[in-house]
């Protein structure tokens, strides 16, 4: 099999930082995993079939590579809170910032109280926007998992969002 590395790391790189990043929530440790990620899928490209798209196996790659570094590490807490750099915030202003920054840590600290199976799912389907089959395939499950737990964890999201009396208003939806 015939690749062209550096595109391939181009083309694919910042879809696996974003994926281990949302993970991990440290910029220094997703770029290690990440190039991590990349090592490894080159040292192992002649295994790589053509069962599923390049980046589906790639993100399986770096979901492997991020919860080997978890195990080592002994790593529990998977997000880390209060880092104003990690939202973009240049073309906002002082107040929509700050509401951003909260609502957004909010949402990371809701995410990262759910069980693993189900942050892993919500973050390949709504935020690196995988397809169900990519998702299944990435976590090694069953369509029909991956449809079940994405509910499951939706639900979960909302209540830990919203607190266990359910959500206060209607701006937290399924997409």
């Amino acid at each position: 099999m015939e690749v062209d590395l550096e595109q391939l790391y181009v083309d694919n790189s910042d879809k696996v930082y974003r994926f281990i990043y949302l993970l991990v929530r440290h910029k220094e440790t997703a770029e290690d995993l990440t190039q991590d990620t990349f090592y490894k899928a080159i040292k192992n490209l002649n295994h790589f079939n053509n069962q599923s798209s390049v980046l589906t196996w790639l993100l399986k790659i770096a979901r492997n590579v991020t919860y080997d570094h978890f195990r080592r590490k002994r790593i529990i807490q998977f997000f880390k809170w209060g880092n104003e750099n990690d939202i973009d915030t240049q073309n906002l202003s002082p107040e929509s910032t700050a509401e951003k920054n909260e609502d957004l840590t909010q949402l990371y600290a809701a995410l990262s109280r759910l069980k693993n199976d189900y942050r892993d799912v919500l973050i390949l389907r709504k935020v690196n926007e995988c397809s169900i089959k990519e998702t299944a395939f990435i976590l090694g499950w069953t369509e029909a998992k991956v449809k079940t737990k994405m509910s499951r964890g939706f639900e979960s999201l909302r209540k830990e969002f919203y607190g266990k009396e359910g959500f206060t208003d209607g701006s937290f939806k399924r997409v």
